[in-house]
């Protein structure tokens, strides 16, 4: 387990505050277990946050078939839908939920050459809400995989959410299971795949990013 490059700078800046602060409500008059009270939640504050940035090593076994899941979380939502910005047409859609508690790291769900990616600036709608996919801030990342088949993953932020970090780029090669972004603070991902996909997960599943088989490829 390790730190994320994207929670340094916020991580020095509240261990800065939290050395400042502390010390300053020791001179504010309040009984002792008031001082204690606010000192342990300022702590505790500053480990959530540490741990917010934490990045978990986990092993891939590249497989082709199969559609890995690009986050930690909840699926939230299972459906054919029309997805109108890449494909134009109908594709089978999984959306997975990051609370802030999960890892917030993202990662490609099947190896192959990135076709398109766009950002969306937008609103920060709760991402559980349904407007979420096409009205808050998003990025959108397609990768075309060996067999030429495009697989839609959508970057989306949430309420708490206010920075969308992609690191894929138009035509660059991917593997399965490689970092392309990071969402601080409360997200959501959505993936979309071809409507004869067979979906291997069910609403409400807990699923892990690089772990969890979202479906697999005829």
């Amino acid at each position: 387990m390790t730190i994320h490059k994207e929670g340094y700078r916020i991580i020095l800046i509240s261990f800065i505050a939290l050395g400042i602060v502390s010390p300053v409500t020791g001179l504010i008059p309040m009984p002792q277990w008031l001082h204690i009270a606010i000192w342990i939640l300022l702590l505790l504050t500053f480990v959530w946050i540490v741990r917010f940035f934490r990045l978990p090593e986990r092993t891939v076994m590249p497989d082709e078939s199969n559609v890995l899941c690009p986050a930690d979380g909840t699926v939230v939502v299972i459906e054919e839908v029309e997805e109108p910005e890449f494909f134009q047409g109908k594709r089978r859609q999984i959306s997975v939920f990051m609370s802030p508690n999960n890892v917030h790291a993202n990662w490609a769900p099947v190896s192959g050459t990135v076709s398109y990616m766009k950002y969306h600036p937008g609103k920060y709608f709760y991402a559980r809400h349904p407007k979420a996919s096409t009205e808050n801030e998003r990025t959108t990342i397609v990768i075309k995989n060996e067999k030429g088949v495009p697989i839609l993953v959508r970057q989306i932020a949430g309420a708490m959410a206010r920075r969308i970090v992609c690191y894929a780029a138009k035509d660059n090669s991917i593997r399965q299971g490689d970092e392309i972004g990071f969402i601080k603070f409360g997200s959501r991902v959505d993936v979309f795949l071809p409507p004869e996909a067979e979906v291997l997960v069910k609403l409400n599943e807990k699923v892990r990013g690089k772990q969890t088989v979202l479906a697999r490829l005829p």
